[in-house]
């Protein structure tokens, strides 16, 4: 099986891998390759991850638009958009933008969720790529996405969003996140607010890390001790969130004001504060604005990113690098904006 597995590598190697060199490679049948790359039950786990991982080894992609290529000019007048969740009111703002501007040159967009699993994003590259897309728009959480540089090095336009890539260089359209959980900051400390806390994402994603760096940085530059902060991280949905902020809030010494790192995030610190009737009491800072944030009592200050600026930017640089654009990759920064509706000007009791 070795000897056999090696001899179908090195064929691969100077050929065109083929479904019959990944079946080679894992061991399986041509059909059990089918199944796992059309994404079709009747495959165990274990068997799925061993064709993937024969796919990748080989650089293979599965040629399901060859008959549209002929047609078009190898044109498939589609994008693959990959992005955190596309039930986050965030990531689809960020996918109507991008549909509403690439929908003039007849392209459609074929969106998937990441939920930030780094096996996750390769396979939906993967399939994006077996479907012979003209493009990609991605948001990465894999350490490095040095394993697109062969597509990449073979024109194939890529933008990623919200999160920069690693590894490779591409254009990338980004929120100042850093920036933005400043403004937090120095917005609550201007409110008399010195015992903060922090409660944020998971500490493997790229944003959430820019985002504590720059709410601690401005807390140091106040002259308040960082030490003494409360942060919490790893919570990645409205449950663990809520939790978090009960426990805080319910502790010996709770905050006087809250910043929380994203949408969901918020939403939880919005339970607790519900909860416990703190809700006019601790002061309140989420980062993402959401539907509805002006009705609640007191209303949400935000820190509001643009998504629709952003998919309509990304969309801009993805038509532009496939209409030709050779220059060299940039980073696209969108400014965020603070809006205040009440519950980030409490000042603490």
């Amino acid at each position: 099986m070795t000897t056999m597995s090696n001899r179908y590598q090195a064929d691969a190697a100077k050929n065109r891998p083929t479904m019959r060199h990944v079946a080679a490679l894992a061991g399986v049948g041509i059909k059990t390759v089918s199944r796992v790359m059309n994404d079709e039950a009747g495959v165990s786990e274990a068997t799925r991850k061993r064709v993937l991982s024969a796919s990748q080894q080989l650089n293979y992609q599965l040629d399901m638009a060859a008959g549209s290529l002929r047609r078009s000019g190898r044109q498939t007048l589609s994008i693959g958009l990959l992005l955190p969740s596309v039930s986050n009111p965030f990531s689809s703002e960020i996918h109507r933008a991008l549909e509403d501007t690439l929908a003039a040159r007849g392209i459609a967009v074929f969106a998937a969720s990441l939920d930030d699993d780094p096996e996750r994003e390769k396979a939906l590259v993967a399939a994006f790529l077996g479907r012979r897309v003209d493009g990609l728009v991605l948001t990465p959480i894999a350490k490095s996405q040095s394993y697109v540089i062969p597509e990449h090095s073979r024109d194939l336009p890529m933008v990623f969003i919200d999160r920069e890539p690693v590894g490779i260089e591409a254009d990338a359209v980004v929120t100042d996140n850093a920036v933005g959980a400043a403004k937090a900051a120095a917005h609550l400390i201007a409110h008399g607010h010195t015992k903060l806390a922090y409660l944020g994402d998971r500490a493997d994603i790229q944003t959430a890390r820019e985002r504590k760096r720059g709410f601690v940085e401005e807390l140091g530059r106040a002259g308040i001790a960082t030490s003494a902060v409360p942060v919490i991280e790893g919570l990645h949905d409205e449950e663990s969130a809520c939790q978090a902020a009960l426990g805080l809030l319910r502790s010996e010494d709770p905050p006087t004001a809250v910043f929380s790192s994203q949408n969901l995030v918020t939403f939880g610190a919005m339970r607790a504060l519900k909860e416990l009737g703190a809700s006019r009491r601790v002061a309140l800072v989420g980062f993402d604005d959401f539907t509805l944030a002006d009705m609640m009592d007191p209303g949400i200050t935000v820190i509001a990113q643009h998504p629709e600026r952003i998919g309509k930017l990304a969309a801009e640089r993805l038509l532009a690098r496939i209409d030709g654009d050779d220059s060299t990759p940039q980073t696209y920064v969108v400014p965020s904006e603070l809006i205040e509706r009440g519950s980030g000007e409490l000042r603490p009791r």
